[in-house]
């Protein structure tokens, strides 16, 4: 019988109206047994046999996994990124690959912008001190006094670069493949967005171009006292550099969502000038389901187009 694998760690299959109509199709459904994030070994075994379609999280879709799956013809990612899905190679295997880069981009926005107040008003590390017995009385920064820098404005960092602007903040942007500039945004090199940003967050999709693209060197050419937010990609940034730079002074405060190993457990945990977040950025209610519903969406769509399934909806 045809399968379809959902890799995600959690997917709500009940009340999903695309996979709904596909079990009606005779379409078997099988999820993730692990919950966690899969292995290069566990996605292969779990998309053998028969799995002609795929709902992906961020598990290694290599070269290997598709050459090992000789059934699979789509591969719809539950969220942006695809950084961990080798193209060329389900290219070349005739496998066609979608994402949802709408879905998740509101959920996101709102996460960087409690991540910029956090690191402004000093939220976490007042909390740990008070419940330690203090009574910390640490002077914070108004988002509406500061220049926030967005390195990536496609669907999410235009939202966010909206949300500061409704703060009063100024907004600054590089994004060299912009078509459309954004109102009252200005548009700036990247070292020049370096020099200027107070905050400076980033919201571009990960490639090994941008890997750690926030390196020791940009992070000498930043105010003193900037603060960075990267609720993007892991890889972004030199995580060593940027603990280095906190520890000096050069940076008041960092706020991170996305790591270059996941789970973390890297030197910044001992940070008290970071806030550290388990990649959560899409993990709102209202964001989740949409992404699910795209996903299957896109799906069905594929299977409906590889002529896997007749469309009778109708």
């Amino acid at each position: 019988m045809t399968r379809l694998v959902i890799s995600t760690s959690s997917f709500d299959t009940k009340n999903n109206p695309h996979i709904q109509y596909l079990i009606q199709k005779g379409m078997t459904v099988v999820g993730n047994p692990y919950k966690r994030k899969l292995t290069e070994e566990e996605i292969i075994e779990l998309l053998n046999p028969d799995t002609v379609g795929l709902i992906a999280g961020v598990e290694p879709l290599t070269a290997r996994v598709f050459a090992a799956t000789k059934t699979l013809k789509v591969v719809s990612r539950c969220g942006t990124g695809l950084d961990s899905v080798d193209l060329k190679a389900a290219q070349q295997h005739n496998v066609t690959v979608f994402n949802t880069p709408v879905a998740p981009a509101q959920a996101v926005a709102e996460l960087t912008l409690g991540l910029i107040l956090a690191a402004l008003r000093q939220i976490c590390l007042t909390d740990r001190m008070l419940r330690d017995g203090k009574w910390p009385r640490m002077q914070g920064q108004l988002l509406a006094a500061q220049t926030v820098g967005i390195i990536g404005l496609g669907h999410i960092g235009q939202r966010v670069a909206r949300l500061c602007q409704a703060f009063g903040a100024e907004v600054i942007a590089y994004d060299p493949y912009l078509k459309h500039p954004l109102q009252n945004v200005k548009l700036t090199t990247f070292d020049q967005l370096l020099s200027e940003a107070d905050i400076v967050s980033l919201h571009l999709p990960y490639s090994a171009d941008v890997y750690h693209l926030i390196d020791a060197g940009a992070l000498s050419g930043m105010k003193p006292g900037a603060i960075v937010i990267n609720a993007a990609r892991g890889g972004l940034i030199d995580e060593t550099a940027l603990d280095e730079a906190l520890n000096s002074g050069k940076l008041s405060a960092a706020a991170l969502d996305a790591f270059e190993q996941e789970p973390y457990q890297g030197p910044l945990i001992k940070n008290d000038k970071v806030i550290l977040s388990s990649h959560i950025g899409s993990l709102a209610r209202e964001a989740r389901q949409r992404m699910e519903i795209e996903a299957a969406e896109n799906l069905l769509q594929g299977l409906i187009d590889s002529g896997l399934i007749n469309d009778e909806r109708k």
